[in-house]
Formats: C-alpha cells, sequence, structure tokens
C-alpha cells in the first residue's frame, strides 16, 4: 500500500467547528465589493478598479479596506486551524500554507492602499501616470498580484490533494475549475489593461471566484465534520447492540 492509499484509508481528520464558520465569514467579508452600489456609485464597475473602492481619499474606505482586512485574518486563522488539526500529506500542507499566505497577502491590501482613484480623478492618473505616488499606492499592485497568485495555487493543491486522497468532495470537483477559472480571469486582466476597457468587470469576477473558494473549503471541512459525527454516531449505536 503506497502513501497514497495509506492517506485514503484513515482520511484527513476534522476541524473544530470554529475553523469552518471563521472560513464562511472570510467568504462573506472578502466581498465588500458588492456594497458599492450603495456606497459608492459614482465608481465605474465596469472599467474602475475594485482597489479604488478602499483608496485613501475616498468615502467609505475603511469598509472595504476592513473586508480585506478581516478576511486576512480570518483565513490565516482557518490556515493555521486546519494544519493542527488534519493530517498532512505534502499537497494538502502546500494548500493550506498558501491559503494562508492568501491571508497575508490580503492584509497587505488593507495595509498598502491606493492613494486616490485614478478612474474618478483626473488628477490622480496624472500622478500615477508620471510615478508621482505613494509607496503604499506603487506596493498595491504587488500584494494585489500576490493574493491571485496565492489564491490560485491554495485551490489547486488543495483540489488535486482531495482528488488524489479521496477527500473533500466539494473541493475535488471544483476547487480545479474554481483555480483555473481565476487564472483565465487573472490573465483576462492583462488583455482589459492593454484594451483599457473591461477591466472593473473581471476584477470583481475575480474576487466572487475567491469568495466561491473560500465558502467551497468550508463546505468540505463541514461536509468532513458532519460525515465523522455521523460514522461516530452509527458506531455506537452498533457497540450498544452488541451490549445489549
Amino acid at each position: 500500500m503506497d502513501d497514497a492509499d495509506k492517506a485514503a484509508g484513515r482520511g484527513p481528520g476534522t476541524v473544530p467547528m470554529w475553523v469552518i464558520v471563521l472560513a464562511v465569514i472570510a467568504a462573506v467579508s472578502y466581498g465588500t465589493f458588492l456594497l458599492e452600489h450603495l456606497l459608492s456609485p459614482k465608481l465605474d464597475v465596469v472599467n474602475g478598479y475594485v482597489s479604488e473602492l478602499s483608496a485613501s481619499d475616498q468615502p467609505f474606505h475603511l469598509v472595504y479596506g476592513g473586508g480585506d482586512l478581516v478576511t486576512g485574518i480570518l483565513t490565516i486563522m482557518v490556515s493555521i486551524g486546519s494544519l493542527r488539526k488534519l493530517r498532512g500529506p505534502r499537497l494538502a500542507t502546500t494548500g493550506w500554507v498558501f491559503l494562508g499566505l492568501f491571508g497575508v497577502c490580503a492584509i497587505g491590501d488593507a495595509a498598502f492602499p491606493l492613494d486616490c482613484a485614478p478612474s474618478l480623478q483626473t488628477w490622480c492618473a496624472l500622478k500615477e501616470r508620471s510615478e508621482n505616488v505613494s509607496f503604499s499606492h506603487e506596493f498595491h499592485s504587488v500584494t494585489s498580484s500576490a493574493v491571485i497568485i496565492c489564491g490560485v495555487i491554495a485551490l489547486f493543491t488543495l483540489s488535486m490533494a482531495a482528488r488524489r486522497y479521496g477527500w473533500w468532495p466539494a473541493l475535488a470537483r471544483w476547487g480545479w475549475p474554481l483555480a483555473l477559472a481565476e487564472a483565465v480571469f487573472a490573465l483576462g486582466t492583462l488583455l482589459a489593461m492593454y484594451l483599457g476597457q473591461w477591466l472593473g468587470i473581471i476584477q470583481r469576477i475575480q474576487i466572487g471566484i475567491l469568495c466561491l473558494g473560500l465558502l467551497t473549503i468550508a463546505w468540505a471541512l463541514y461536509t468532513d465534520r458532519r460525515d465523522a459525527a455521523s460514522a461516530a454516531s452509527s458506531a455506537a449505536s452498533e457497540r450498544e447492540k452488541t451490549v445489549l
């Protein structure tokens, strides 16, 4: 029996319920951009950067930046909780580590916001083109790119671990398509930047995919916990019947 067979036979284990709840909250808080229709209606949804919502000089920037911060902190906690409680073949461990790095980069997005909104303010666009912006403004593109990269790797490796070891059916089925879709739309942003249009729509889809990824992880962990509880209950019932 090889390592994969052994891992599949004993299962990954289960996480505490609080880990699952935090993953759900992280997914919801990462979708704060959905509030833009109520809080920031002036931003161009089709062409405006999502990051412009949390630019330092924009109203309600703390709402959007706070969402990224909450997601980052909670995702790191989910990663640590999973690494501590679940068995760790290398592929699965890699996935949880990159999920934690995704959280670190999400915190980076919140910690290094844009100075202003280029699509709304001509003077801001001119400052950006002349490179007369702060380090935070420039570094935000690095953290945003790292978020996508870490998210894609986390979803893909967790999905591959699920498929290889027969774990987490939700991740086995949906993890790799979500990772692939995220990668395709990431490449789409490069085309949108070249064409100068549709960037806002593509970015919003990207973030939506990452939210779905976090929810898929939460559901996979929940179903494992539910099934383990059901199996334990059935085993206890069988023992009682044997005693009687």
